[in-house]
């Protein structure tokens, strides 16, 4: 599966982004997705990672309460909707997915098939 991650840019701290994430070449409702970043100078983190039918959802502690995974099979697409962002929250956002039909949602880069090109978020103070 190819993945477009797609939405980012430059927001003021408190500001809202929602980033997007495009797949196509295999059936998208058979994959768990995962959204990732990695923050100037630092090791790509995990954000957040939701189940191939969409009904497990799992966040890093950093983002819980604040940022919201989503997806819609039918347009093969999943979403990082991010609320009350801080400057923290700046880096390079990736959407990754894992060939896997289920409720496990999962949290280590090592469990992913395919990766997106990523989409840089700007946080201003």
């Amino acid at each position: 599966v190819q993945l477009q991650a797609s939405g980012g840019g430059l927001v003021q701290d408190g500001g809202s982004l929602r980033l997007s994430c495009a797949a196509s070449g295999r059936t998208f409702s058979r994959y768990a997705v995962g959204w990732f970043r990695q923050a100037p100078g630092k090791e790509r983190e995990f954000v957040a990672t939701i189940s191939s039918g969409g009904f497990s959802t799992f966040y890093a502690d950093s983002v819980k309460g604040r940022f919201t995974i989503s997806r819609d099979n039918a347009k093969n697409t999943a979403y990082l909707q991010m609320n009350s962002l801080e400057p923290e929250d700046t880096a390079v956002y990736y959407c990754a997915a894992k060939a896997y039909s289920g409720s496990s949602t999962f949290m280590r880069e090592y469990s992913y098939d395919y990766w997106g090109q990523g989409t840089l978020v700007t946080v201003s103070s």
